[in-house]
């Protein structure tokens, strides 16, 4: 866990409404910012070529958002140049048979990152506090147990060597009414359109309510959540990058000593 204004200090209360969507300090605009986000995507790359190297400490990235927070845009550009083999996307969508015979967790556990890798979730095991509960597809007893659930797996996953950090993506609803006009006014976005998010978006409070209590009740020192204003997507991308590549600094990495005597080998 590193220090960050975007932080959700463990056993702390939040106020997720009273949180900004549109933040840019330090920055005065994109252009002022577009040399540290390089900066930052460049040391991310160098520090992922060290974590796959060591194959000591793995990786995981949660992402969380409402429709069009821009999951899949941050990752798209956080992690446009780290090495392919060290990474890996897994995006949860709705359970399919064989996942909703086992518990709640297990498609999500072997979806986490091996060592020396970074796992990336776009939506993940917290789902099941959030589309669960809003949609009452299970009663409050059984996803209020949930949260102690969650956390004693991201325990066992940090007691094992890795490194989880969790992202939501916090847009207005303003900005998101502007992102679906968007998306219906370019016939290139067309696709992206879906019907079932104007459901969705009718459910705005009941969301940000149940985000609330999962941010507020698993946010942990050893699985921290960041709180990231996204109405700006330049600025989000600053402060991803910021925020995992200060995390990976901190696991003091080094490159695996090269074996002995390759000073005296000649290739002929």
């Amino acid at each position: 866990m590193i220090d960050s204004p975007y932080l959700v200090k463990p056993g702390k209360k939040l106020k997720l409404n009273k949180l900004p969507t549109d933040d840019t300090a330090p920055f005065k605009n994109k252009d002022d910012a577009q040399e540290a986000i390089a900066k930052n995507l460049v040391r991310l790359k160098e520090l992922q070529e060290v974590l796959y190297a060591q194959g000591k400490h793995a990786v995981l990235v949660v992402f969380q958002a409402m429709d069009c927070g821009g999951k899949d845009g941050a990752i798209e550009h956080v992690f446009s140049g780290v090495n392919p083999q060290g990474c890996s996307v897994t995006s949860f969508k709705i359970p399919t048979p064989l996942e909703r015979a086992h518990d709640f967790l297990w498609r999500h556990h072997i979806a986490a990152p091996a060592k020396g890798m970074i796992g990336i979730h776009n939506r993940s095991h917290y789902e099941s506090v959030l589309v669960e509960r809003v949609h009452e597809i299970v009663p409050k007893d059984v996803w209020k147990e949930r949260y102690d659930r969650i956390n004693s797996f991201e325990q066992l996953l940090a007691d094992e060597g890795t490194t989880i950090l969790k992202f939501f993506l916090h847009i207005s609803k303003a900005e998101q009414k502007r992102r679906l006009e968007a998306r219906l006014a370019d016939k290139d976005k067309n696709w992206k359109f879906n019907v079932g998010d104007l459901k969705e978006r009718e459910l705005w409070g009941n969301y940000m309510d149940a985000y609330q209590d999962a941010l507020e009740k698993c946010s942990t020192k050893h699985a921290p959540w960041y709180v990231v204003p996204a109405d700006k997507k330049w600025f989000r991308n600053w402060v991803l990058s910021d925020t995992i590549v200060r995390t990976l600094k901190k696991l003091k990495m080094s490159y695996p000593p090269a074996a002995q005597g390759l000073s005296r080998v000649v290739i002929k």
